[in-house]
């Protein structure tokens, strides 16, 4: 099964970091668009940032922008996540996804074609 397989997941308290990776099962992440999402308890899935094939613009939801990095490395075929001053608010499941190159916003989950299935960040006060 094609799928995305994050890492790098745990629990921190407010104000620290974490890292979380993300790579494809079987395929190259070269030309395609990539994106982290997050899901918490009784809500629904949240984009978090995203970043397309040619790595020009970084895109960020607003309550992580100075605080969370998107970043790609074509060469080993992965995708990180560097979150800092972690606040208790963003606990929840992190998902990593990928899509073609297209037109639609790079925020909306239609644009991506592949999901993993998430790794847990949990942030404690």
């Amino acid at each position: 099964q094609v799928r995305m397989v994050e890492s790098g997941g745990g629990s921190v308290q407010a104000g620290g970091s974490l890292s979380l990776s993300c790579t494809p099962s079987r395929y190259t992440l070269r030309f395609l668009t990539v994106g982290w999402f997050r899901q918490a308890p009784g809500k629904e899935r949240e984009f978090v940032a995203g970043i397309r094939w040619n790595s020009d613009t970084p895109y960020y939801v607003d309550s992580v922008k100075g605080r969370f990095t998107i970043s790609r490395d074509d060469a080993k075929n992965t995708v990180y996540l560097q979150m800092h001053s972690l606040e208790p608010e963003d606990t929840a499941v992190y998902i990593c996804a990928s899509g073609p190159i297209s037109t639609q916003s790079i925020a909306t989950p239609r644009a991506y074609s592949t999901w993993g299935q998430g790794t847990q960040v949990n942030v404690s006060s």
